[in-house]
């Protein structure tokens, strides 16, 4: 305790301690968006294989894939990639962004995550403040990170992210480190609910699943964290930027209206926002119900 409130008495070393330590983060998260979909997928198969009772024979052999096995190697020449190669934004540059083997680029999304998540964690601290509550908001801003890029890549969000992060949030809650719990628990039940009616009023009038379930567990999770009064926000902030984004793929990409978007990059982006500035949010918010 005596380390953490030297921490938070002394912002430079505060902040210093935040880059570096969200940097390592980043670099982690790369390794979560990269196989957390492949260890889900591992998973689904061997589950139908045990269904189905397929002989060993019949069943598909394949590395098992963990967080931290195999060891990260090279997409394209196997190169085992070294420690020093694997420093969080200094290693892609000092590399000159090509594999240290056979030279072949490597893609620059790996350092802007790790940069972005740095920078997302310094400002959550400097916006909220020196204090518990903000080093306890950045399991927040890094979970968020690491599932806009899950959805984005796969249009999955896995429970095994969102389900703990929703009940962190009503633990935490419970002491009232974000809010107080009886906002936190509404929040959870809101946040899921709402997006749960949306979803099967969508699918008896039309017959479609218009988003996935994990978009519910999402949201309960930022009603967890925030209090059901910042979930309007969330909503509205969401959805504008969702249809402005999905109308611009289609206009300028013809992406077209059956092919689908994910929409927990935006539930993410807005409840990020809600974090920041969530007193502002909705100090407007009531004054433009006229509470």
């Amino acid at each position: 305790m005596q380390i953490l409130e030297a921490l938070l008495a002394t912002p430079w070393l505060l902040y210093l301690t935040v880059i570096f330590f969200s940097l390592c983060i980043g670099s982690f998260l790369n390794v979560v968006i990269l196989r957390l979909p492949k260890m889900m997928q591992q998973e689904w198969r061997c589950q139908c294989e045990e269904f189905l009772e397929l002989p060993h024979g019949q069943r598909k052999p394949e590395t098992q894939i963990t967080l931290s096995s195999p060891a990260s190697t090279c997409p394209f020449c196997g190169h085992r990639i070294r420690a020093w190669e694997n420093i969080p934004v200094i290693s892609y540059l000092v590399l000159g962004g090509k594999c240290a083997a056979c030279k072949t680029r490597i893609s620059p999304r790996y350092p802007i995550i790790e940069a972005l998540t740095a920078v997302f964690s310094v400002v959550t601290v400097a916006l909220l403040g020196p204090s518990e509550s903000a080093l306890w908001a950045l399991l927040l801003v890094w979970s968020l990170v690491a599932l806009t890029m899950i959805d984005f890549d796969t249009q999955l969000l896995p429970d095994s992210i969102t389900l703990p992060l929703m009940w962190l949030g009503l633990v935490l809650n419970y002491f009232g480190v974000m809010t107080d719990f009886q906002n936190a628990f509404w929040g959870a039940v809101a946040g899921y609910l709402s997006l749960w009616s949306v979803y099967w009023l969508f699918k008896l009038v039309t017959g479609k699943e218009g988003m996935g379930h994990g978009d519910f567990k999402l949201l309960a999770a930022l009603g967890a964290w925030l209090g059901w009064q910042l979930l309007p926000a969330v909503i509205l902030l969401s959805s504008v930027v969702g249809a402005v984004v999905g109308i611009s793929l289609m206009v300028f990409r013809q992406h077209g209206r059956e092919v689908p978007i994910p929409f927990g990059p935006y539930l993410a982006a807005a409840g990020l926002l809600c974090l920041w500035f969530g007193t502002d949010i909705q100090r407007w918010w009531f004054g433009f119900l006229g509470v």
